[in-house]
């Protein structure tokens, strides 16, 4: 049991530093400004849930997956960035002008009842929490453990279930507590923040997309 409970917090350790919860939640207050209370909680649910179902595949099954597909990290790692640059434009510059419009506020009102953005899986769960970083050391560490066999079978089997169930409740959590920062912050503070979180979006995107392609230059080194 003592091994069990030693070998769940070294994988906290390794996941949660990289999955960065504070970060999320960030990006979570820039992003879902007009949501009720309500559909926020929704989205920190069904985030914390896809985190799971990201972190077990990518554990489980990443080298297969990523071996049929012919992808590889520096693949990931750049098309997240893309992903992530171009939320991180479009908070930066949002398109108001329909909802400038007077006589277009009541439908814009309707329509806001009827349409509930989704950004439980993109980008809060990917790749702002489970990330390239994170998948590439969760097949990392899968593959380590399977040549190595470190530790009891029942251990390598229970533990990383485990560490999965905890990084997600924590992320959970501190998804929670964006409602009561929301409040703190109000309306003009929450917009303030959306560009904020847009600019620094679009900087982890390029950012991204420059680790990706380093990596792609360090493994195909060019020939003189």
């Amino acid at each position: 049991m003592w091994e069990l409970v030693r070998v769940v917090g070294m994988g906290l350790a390794m996941i949660l530093p990289l999955a960065n919860p504070i970060s999320t939640v960030a990006v979570m207050l820039g992003l879902s400004k007009g949501m009720s209370e309500q559909e926020r909680k929704r989205q920190a649910l069904l985030c914390s849930c896809y985190v799971f179902v990201i972190m077990a595949v990518a554990f489980y099954a990443g080298q297969a997956v990523m071996g049929v597909f012919g992808i590889t990290i520096s693949g990931l790692r750049i098309a997240g960035g893309l992903i992530v640059a171009f939320i991180g434009f479009r908070m930066l510059f949002p398109d108001e002008s329909a909802q400038d419009a007077p006589e277009v506020e009541h439908r814009s009102a309707e329509l806001e009842r009827n349409h509930k953005r989704d950004i439980a899986f993109i980008p809060l769960a990917m790749p702002t929490t489970a990330g390239p970083g994170t998948i590439a050391l969760l097949i990392g560490t899968a593959a380590a453990m399977h040549d190595e066999r470190p530790y009891a079978e029942w251990v390598m089997q229970t533990a990383p279930i485990i560490v999965f169930v905890l990084v997600s409740l924590i992320l959970l959590l501190c998804l929670r507590s964006a409602n009561a920062i929301i409040r703190l912050l109000g309306q003009s503070g929450v917009e303030a923040l959306s560009r904020l979180m847009g600019f620094l979006l679009a900087c982890m995107g390029v950012q991204f997309v420059i680790n990706g392609v380093i990596d792609i230059v360090q493994d195909y080194p060019l020939v003189n």
